[in-house]
């Protein structure tokens, strides 16, 4: 549609001309329940006022509105006729005065892509549940307005609902005379505005603190979900992660919680983790757990809790300019939420999972041909909506690290606090926050920047050691390297450790630490003068305790004890380390997928921690799936299976580490014996003592069997009947999508390409139960029809659900030269195609290029 992919020039233009005094916002969601008549969209309205002066006065503009139908449009009370103003996306604004006040009446629709006013029928009991979802640009679907982040406002919102309902919203509200009224917010950006309503389950706590001056802060929780959630709601723990977060960040900003009460909202069909909605934060639900889970996943709960928590002070008091500086909050908060996870919660080794989780998803997405600097040069909000990435995220906390190791850890916190002080309610780039940080630590930050913020790619270090003739180390250096496509060479702030195998006081092996050094890695060789006479090392870690972001590389000696010794390592932060460089040298074609696999089969049944074994669980699939050689398939599947078979029984009963292997079981069981087994688990004829086969995993079991056409469409039906729930008819979905048949696999694709019936998660759903790694034969059809189909889904669909159909059906299991050439060549005849669009594509065949590397490596290796 015309206008609605707003450009960052025309954001800067229009800022150069307007500011904005206040809105005042008035929905009436009464329609949101009861029979829906007539051919349209079911739709609510939305009458807005904003008052906003002109620096220009005679000059145009615009406000944004994406809405089915404008009822009326005055301006400065001047009737304006829809028709002529309204294009679909925006609504034309001319000859303003210096100051001016404009009134939309619209019809607004209902969302089911969860994008704008998202609406929610639950099948369980029939209750209709909405909320807000606006990032980058979606507030315009539920109100006109300036939609960019540095036209800052204060918000008045008044709400009608359905009798019965409670609304939410980012101030305290009130119900009078039959109208939802809420406190008028501090200025904020369009996109943090927030509403929430509908019957949920609500359950309210308090924070309180009391400051060095005596003075007192009160602030009112809530947390709330959909009634049938309820029971499953551990609101008690969301809390206390909340109140231990407060605390934290209190103690560390010096910037008392500036936005009244802190609700958090956790909604159905929710495309992102959370969203940081300033005194009304939603999140997923699926945050709520209806089954036994592991202690990765409280953690990694209580880390999107903290890192929503971060934003309050990082990207809602103190917001980007445009979306260039996007990781001026998403950066800062996704070190934030590590940081106070560890020094704050009862999850203390979160730096581990940050290693070996987040940074893993930085490290794939910097060897994208997407990839960007961590400023990124954001054109439009198709460009913005892509750059939520790992980039952005994971890539920047970890930069942040380093600094943090580079400036000192006050010198970066007395930093944020000036720049909270300095910029409170304001918008800021790139340049602000490293002048405060040059105050602070009286370091050239401009270097720094450049290097690290301001360039794109990831660099490689190994260890080079040189022994001399008494068997001692006469010279270690650190080689750093880099892609040609990216050549930049970074200083480095590292830890170098040096690990000897040994026995324990019990005569078991041990691989520890017994020297090391830190060092500022600069160029391409750097030697580590303090290292030198130290007793020869059977392992180099080059990044020893996760100081910088790169990728660590092995010499021969140290591979060659990590295959004997690394179940053996006794630091739980050193072995994540390991591992990870392990699968990035795999993913580089360095290592044979079936190595890798084969330390997977061997090591990771001594793993202690949970999270790292569940990252090595999808790790090795994904060896198997992508990156071992075809004619090698099968028998890697058949090792994952039986080990992940033989796990399940021997780990200590009830164990979360049971469970974890018990749902790795599920995913890679692909002979008639484990499907026995699944069947068998399920329906209780056998048991594995102390595995609880809950409804969570009964889903996880009834997949494989589905997908290998053991689980019928009638026993599907008879699992719904007993999980009739919005989770029950997900996992109903996915499992009918992963049948074995050419009808299903055609209905799916008429479903989600050739129809907008199916909601986001259902979408969502499809797509996961559609690709499976087992039928490669039969979706292999689907290749030419996605070609053919995506710029037309891409155009018609909304963008959530345009990426989402775009990443998911990618034929990636068509692993062949032969769809290489059909990507390279849908690139080469599409070269005016939506530049998001295109970026999709390209990372995909980047992804299947890799893959095709690593099977090549595989199939070369001699075992």
């Amino acid at each position: 549609m015309p206008g609605e992919n707003l450009t960052r020039d025309e954001a800067r233009e229009r800022a150069a001309l307007l500011s904005v005094d206040g809105y005042e916002v008035s929905l009436d969601l009464r329609s949101a329940v009861g029979e829906h008549g007539g051919d349209g969209p079911r739709a609510f309205r939305s009458v807005t006022t904003v008052r906003f002066r002109c620096a220009e006065p005679g000059a145009s503009s615009f406000a944004d509105l994406i809405a089915p139908a404008v009822t009326a449009v005055s301006l400065n009370g001047r009737d304006l006729d829809p028709g002529q103003v309204f294009d679909g996306s925006r609504i034309l604004l001319e000859d303003l005065a210096a100051e001016n006040e404009l009134v939309v009446d619209a019809q607004c629709a209902y969302s089911r892509t969860g994008e704008g006013m998202h609406r929610f029928v639950d099948p369980e009991d029939g209750e209709v549940y909405l909320y807000t979802q606006y990032e980058p640009a979606d507030a315009r679907r539920v109100f006109a307005n300036f939609e960019q982040p540095d036209l800052k406002a204060p918000y008045r919102f008044e709400v009608r609902a359905p009798e019965g309902w409670t609304v939410w919203s980012n101030g305290a509200g009130e119900l009078t005379d039959g109208v939802w009224r809420f406190a008028e917010t501090k200025p904020i950006s369009t996109y943090i505005t927030c509403v929430v309503a509908g019957p949920y389950h609500y359950v309210t706590d308090r924070y309180e603190r009391v400051f060095e001056d005596g003075t007192r802060l009160e602030i009112p929780l809530g947390a709330m979900c959909r009634k049938g959630l309820a029971p499953h709601f551990d609101a008690d723990d969301v809390f206390l992660v909340t109140k231990q977060g407060l605390d934290f960040f209190h103690d560390h900003f010096d910037y008392p919680y500036p936005f009244g009460k802190y609700d958090q909202a956790f909604v159905p069909e929710y495309n992102l983790g959370a969203m940081e909605n300033p005194g009304m934060v939603t999140f997923r639900e699926e945050f709520i757990f209806r089954g036994k889970v592991t202690r990765a996943s409280y953690e990694g709960r209580a880390n999107v809790i903290l890192h929503e928590m971060a934003h309050m002070w990082f990207g809602d008091l103190v917001t980007m300019e445009w979306w260039d500086d996007l990781w001026l909050k998403e950066s800062f908060a996704d070190f934030m939420g590590a940081f106070s996870l560890v020094g704050a919660t009862r999850f203390t080794d979160g730096w581990i999972t940050f290693a070996n989780r987040r940074k893993a998803w930085a490290y794939r997405a910097d060897q994208l041909p997407s990839t960007h600097p961590i400023t990124a040069d954001i054109r439009d909000l198709q460009d913005a909506k892509l750059n939520f990435d790992g980039i952005t995220y994971a890539k920047g906390a970890s930069v942040l690290k380093q600094l943090v190791a580079y400036v000192g850890q006050d010198a970066f916190l007395e930093g944020a606090r000036r720049y909270f002080k300095r910029h409170a309610y304001g918008n800021t780039r790139l340049g602000d926050l490293l002048s405060v940080l040059e105050e602070t630590s009286g370091r050239d930050m401009a270097a720094w920047s450049r290097a690290w913020l301001e360039t794109a790619g990831v660099n490689s270090l190994t260890p080079q050691v040189l022994l001399g003739e008494d068997g001692t180390v006469d010279e270690l250096a650190v080689v750093q390297e880099a892609a040609e496509s990216h050549p930049e060479l970074r200083p480095h702030r590292v830890a170098v450790g040096l690990y000897r195998r040994t026995e324990d006081a019990g005569g078991l092996p041990t691989l520890e630490r017994y020297a090391r050094a830190e060092t500022d890695v600069e160029g391409a060789r750097t030697v580590v003068a303090e290292l030198a006479g130290a007793e020869a090392p059977d392992l180099v870690l080059v990044n020893d305790d996760d100081l910088t972001y790169c990728k660590t590389r092995f010499d021969e000696t140290s591979l060659a004890a990590l295959r004997r010794s690394l179940g053996y390592m006794t630091d739980p932060l050193a072995r994540a380390l390991c591992w990870s460089a392990l699968w990035n040298m795999t993913r580089d074609a360095l290592l044979p997928a079936r190595e890798f696999i084969g330390l997977v089969v061997k090591f990771a049944g001594q793993e202690t921690d949970i999270g790292v074994l569940q990252m090595l669980h999808a790790w090795a699939e994904s060896a198997a799936t992508h990156y071992t050689a075809a004619e090698r398939r099968a028998e890697a599947g058949r090792e994952l299976c039986k080990i992940a078979s033989l796990q399940m029984y021997s780990a200590e009963a009830g164990s979360e580490h049971q469970l974890a292997w018990a749902r790795f079981f599920a995913r890679v069981a692909d002979v008639p014996a484990a499907f026995e087994l699944l069947t068998s688990l399920l329906d209780g004829t056998v048991t594995a003592p102390g595995l609880e086969v809950d409804q969570e995993l009964r889903w996880a079991f009834l997949e494989p069997l589905a997908a290998h056409g053991v689980a019928d469409e009638k026993r599907l039906d008879e699992e719904l009947a007993r999980d009739d729930t919005a989770s029950g008819r997900r996992h109903h979905v996915r499992c009918l999508a992963a049948r074995p048949s050419e009808a299903v696999k055609a209905q799916c694709w008429a479903q989600v390409v050739e129809s907008d019936a199916l909601s986001n998660a259902l979408v969502e759903a499809t797509i996961a139960g559609f690709a499976q790694s087992s039928q490669r034969e039969l979706i292999a059809p689907y290749a030419e029809k996605y070609f053919a189909a995506i710029e037309r889904v891409w155009t018609e669909r909304s963008i959530q659900i345009g990426m989402d159909v775009v990443r998911g059906l990618f034929p990636s299991y068509q692993d062949s030269q032969a769809t290489l050439d059909a990507t390279d060549a849908w690139l080469a005849a599409h070269e005016d195609a939506a530049p998001a669009l295109r970026r999709l594509v390209l990372e995909s065949r980047d992804d299947l290029a890799r893959a095709l590397r690593g099977q090549a490596c595989d199939a070369a290796s001699g075992v």
